[in-house]
């Protein structure tokens, strides 16, 4: 990398401000901030003034810039900019992970056109490099199922809530106090950022490509004193689990509270940390953690994708074929406990397998196997909460006969 590379960057927030940083402390001869567009031109900023413009033109017309970098927070601005940008056969870095998660098909066909890389590890899981790991070291291994702590702002309420004691009320405003949480936190509570990361995922790791709405999200918002009492008495903590797996050329996935065991090592996962585990068919079960939320630690994964563009990296997508068969499917079967402090709100037959239930302190617990399609009906319902089971996995749903129960 002898000739200096000249950046275009979009966007100064927080994950912004994190790799303005991180590249002014590297003193890379090779890089260099020529343009930084903002949307707020009064703000006051430590940034020499001159760097700075409000018109994307500027760096994406301007021939001297190489890489463009975007970090706004807008996901159509966003994906107009990396369109212009690869048009313009200028090679981009983002970390938009909704922009990402609802267009990544298309984004894959782009790169193919133009002939132009796209990279985009701040995306998921923040400093874990889940992605370079998918697309490099798990690239000819059949992965069968991947599973993991994906977002670290609900993990660090889950984490206060359970280990302190904290009121999810508490517990949330001290993670926005932090900045680990957004003034709005519905895309991490709700589980709508996990979501999108498991999108993404699902791609590397399958080779498939699944739009974010197909892909049943349950968040923490939901949960109450009574299913964190009922996890200790399990010996077992609450996580926001991201799963996917691939049964035959199909590809299952879910976003969901769910009970891990404390042997289990998600469970010691703390805190703004992500954790995940993988398993494949050559490798078996490893695991990957790091810090998954915060300024500095994106800020160095989107540096970390920059030098390599400028090295001439680029995703080879080796699970994504013109003739791949694997498709994503939307309904399957999964084993969950169902809680409510009314009786009698669900039903056995809501169960394609019922296997028991649990009444104490105050709550009513039903478990068994139930549809994803099932489960989506009560997604809106405030008095249900749902936990999947620490060793759950997808079942190839069938249609149940009439009254066929297990009652074991």
């Amino acid at each position: 990398m002898s000739k200096k590379l000249k950046l275009g960057l979009f966007g100064l927030g927080s994950v912004g401000q994190g790799f303005y940083e991180l590249l002014d402390q590297s003193k890379s001869p090779n890089l260099e901030i020529k343009k930084i567009v903002i949307k707020n031109p009064t703000k006051t900023r430590t940034i020499e003034s001159s760097i700075f413009s409000t018109t994307p033109t500027d760096i994406l017309d301007d021939l001297e810039i190489d890489i463009v970098v975007e970090l706004i927070d807008d996901a159509a601005v966003a994906l107009e900019i990396l369109k212009q940008s690869l048009q313009r056969r200028k090679p981009v870095v983002t970390a938009n992970k909704k922009m990402l998660a609802e267009n990544l098909e298309e984004i894959f066909w782009l790169q193919k056109k133009y002939n132009t890389p796209v990279l985009y590890e701040g995306a998921v899981c923040g400093s874990i490099p889940i992605i370079r790991n998918l697309e490099m070291h798990y690239a000819y291994d059949a992965l069968e199922s991947f599973e993991g702590i994906f977002n670290g702002s609900t993990n660090y309420i889950l984490t206060k809530m359970i280990d302190e004691k904290m009121s999810y009320e508490g517990a949330l405003g001290q993670a926005q106090k932090l900045g680990f949480a957004e003034s709005d936190p519905t895309l991490d509570v709700k589980g709508y950022d996990a979501r999108y990361k498991l999108a993404i995922s699902i791609a590397h790791a399958f080779g498939c490509f699944v739009k974010p709405s197909n892909i049943l999200g349950i968040g923490i918002d939901k949960l109450s004193a009574y299913d964190i009492r009922f996890a200790k008495q399990q010996g077992c903590t609450i996580k926001l689990i991201a799963k996917a797996q691939k049964i035959g050329n199909k590809v299952f996935g879910i976003v969901a509270p769910t009970l891990i065991p404390l042997e289990n090592p998600l469970a010691n996962i703390k805190n703004e940390f992500n954790g995940l585990t993988l398993i494949g068919a050559s490798t078996g079960l490893q695991m990957l953690t790091g810090k998954g939320a915060g300024s500095l630690p994106t800020g160095l994964v989107v540096l970390s994708d920059v030098a390599s563009l400028a090295s001439g990296f680029k995703y080879p997508y080796p699970k994504t074929t013109d003739d791949n068969s694997v498709a994503f499917e939307k309904d399957a079967l999964i084993n969950v406990y169902i809680s409510s402090i009314t009786s009698g709100v669900i039903r056995i037959t809501d169960f394609e397998e019922f296997t028991g239930g649990y009444q104490g302190q105050g709550a009513h617990f039903m478990k068994g196997w139930i549809s994803i399609k099932k489960l989506l009906e009560w997604i809106d319902r405030k008095d249900l909460s749902v936990l999947l089971t620490g060793d759950s996995y997808f079942r190839v749903y069938e249609p149940k006969k009439a009254h066929e129960f297990s009652l074991a």
